[in-house]
């Protein structure tokens, strides 16, 4: 089953439960999915989807982090839910080390040393990665790898 069925699927489920919360959620991810199948004239594949997916749980993280230090703790709440949902649409992710390992390894096959290789082996890490670890890890990972 496609990522894209399993969240028809879990909307059907959510309807039949009346669990408003989680339908709304997932109303949202398909929105924005539909969004980006009518924009670019596409059929989103799972990598596609999960990249969605990742977008939108940055944005609930981001709006967490407002919304407490706005004292808003009612909101902040309700986008830790909606967060609680979209995860469970992502793959499982690597761990800090495998992140780190994975990095050397593509620091090693490109040759890079120095700051200045960031954005070249940015670009190599984001097209392996994408979808199986936290960007803003690996981000860290690569700084490290460079600066070491």
């Amino acid at each position: 089953m496609s990522l894209k069925e399993q969240i028809t699927e879990d909307m059907k489920a959510a309807m039949r439960a009346k669990d408003s919360e989680k339908l709304g959620t997932i109303r949202l991810l398909q929105a924005a999915m539909k969004q980006r199948e009518v924009d670019e004239r596409i059929t989103l594949d799972d990598a596609a989807i999960v990249a969605i997916v990742d977008k939108l749980i940055k944005q609930r993280k981001d709006s967490i982090a407002a919304f407490e230090q706005a004292g808003r703790q009612d909101l902040a709440d309700k986008e830790a839910s909606e967060l609680v949902v979209l995860q469970a649409y992502l793959p499982v992710r690597l761990s800090a080390d495998e992140i780190s390992a994975e990095v050397k390894a593509i620091v090693a096959e490109l040759g890079a040393s120095g700051p200045g290789d960031m954005g070249k082996v940015m670009g190599a890490v984001k097209t392996r990665l994408a979808g199986k670890a936290d960007m803003g890890l690996v981000s860290a990972a690569v700084k490290a790898a460079l600066a070491g």
